[in-house]
């Protein structure tokens, strides 16, 4: 029994150092969860948008299938428009003063989860899924989305102060004619085209003062896109979940 104890004293440390380790992981995995659900949850600092700019209309695009892709887009659970509270308010200014006009914003996307970036980089990779080409893309060979810009591996929506939109009617809510339709992979999207009709090339006009007016910059390649000009989160790319 002299030696005993020695070995004794080297399995009690052997069994005290595997439970630390165990501790260790257990840990590490219920951070990782809690982390998981705080990125799953909408921040306070972001807020539904149709709740602070009455009049608003939302045609949430990637909520459901009528979209380049085809179908419903991860990450949009429910059709709503999300943004930082200080692009939501500058929105809600713009609403406010297109009212006297007649006139509405109707939006097709806000707030775009990073997973849904993704979505896009897959279905833009995958050749042979063609489906909405006639509408979206016709002259556009698919292989070329990435070079060209139309799709990209970050997305500025992610950050929260970006919108997608265009003006309507707020009698029946009927979209004014803007040349293309919105997500239409031509150059004839870009603001300054000038093969759309003049009363299309007015309607950007008055939609890219609106927007300019209430601190938004347009986009030099998308008529529909625009984005605060001192958004809260320049360089932070969210992935909660639309719902």
């Amino acid at each position: 029994m002299a030696d005993g104890h020695p070995r004794r004293v080297f399995l009690l440390k052997r069994i005290m150092i595997r439970s630390a380790i165990l501790a260790a992981i257990m840990l590490t995995q219920a951070f990782a969860v809690l982390a998981q659900g705080r990125l799953d949850q909408r921040p306070d600092s972001f807020v539904d948008v149709a709740s602070v700019a009455p009049g608003l209309l939302v045609e949430a695009r990637y909520a459901a299938a009528h979209n380049f892709v085809g179908a419903a887009i991860d990450g949009y659970h429910k059709p709503l428009c999300y943004l930082a509270r200080p692009a939501a308010a500058a929105l809600a200014l713009v609403v406010q003063d297109l009212e006297p006009k007649g006139l509405t914003l109707k939006v097709y996307d806000c707030y775009r989860p990073a997973r849904a970036v993704a979505h896009f980089v897959r279905w833009a990779r995958d050749l042979g899924d063609q489906k909405m080409k006639a509408e979206f893309y016709p002259h556009v060979d698919k292989s070329t989305l990435f070079r060209d810009g139309y799709i990209a591996a970050r997305s500025g929506h992610s950050r929260g102060s970006t919108a997608d939109l265009t003006l309507a009617r707020r009698a029946d809510g009927q979209a004014l004619d803007m040349g293309t339709p919105f997500d239409f992979f031509s150059p004839r999207s870009w603001p300054s085209d000038r093969s759309v009709s003049a009363e299309a090339q007015a309607n950007r006009i008055l939609l890219a003062q609106a927007m300019r007016k209430r601190g938004f910059r347009p986009y030099d390649k998308e008529w529909w896109h625009f984005t605060l000009r001192q958004e809260p989160y320049p360089q932070t790319y969210f992935d909660f979940p639309v719902r």
